[in-house]
């Protein structure tokens, strides 16, 4: 069984047991989250999908950790100008474990 979810603008497929990374999330660690933008649902009934979302269908999962990934480092340059930049950006994660898939 699994399902596929939409959080922070991106869509995950997920299964009960599946550590996954999404963007930064509300929560406190070891916190329950629910994710109601559930797009599709494949049991041993077939594939549901809903239209944009299924309704009463619903993810929970546990917030393992909030964290930063690695750095990125951005260096823009303008050539005969002298003019150049240096900059570094770390982009927020919310570990999240997945608990059910239920309705």
């Amino acid at each position: 069984m699994y399902a596929i979810i939409e959080t922070g603008g991106k869509q995950y497929r997920v299964q009960s047991g599946d550590i996954i990374f999404v963007e930064k999330l509300n929560a406190q660690p070891e916190e329950a989250v629910v994710f109601d933008k559930v797009i599709a649902v494949s049991d041993e009934n077939g594939l549901r999908v809903g239209k944009p979302y299924l309704d009463g269908v619903t993810v929970k999962g546990t917030l393992v950790k909030n964290g930063k990934g690695k750095k990125i480092t951005v260096f823009t340059y303008k050539p005969k100008t002298g003019s150049s930049r240096k900059l570094g950006h770390r982009q927020p994660y919310s570990k999240v474990q997945i608990d059910s898939i239920g309705e």
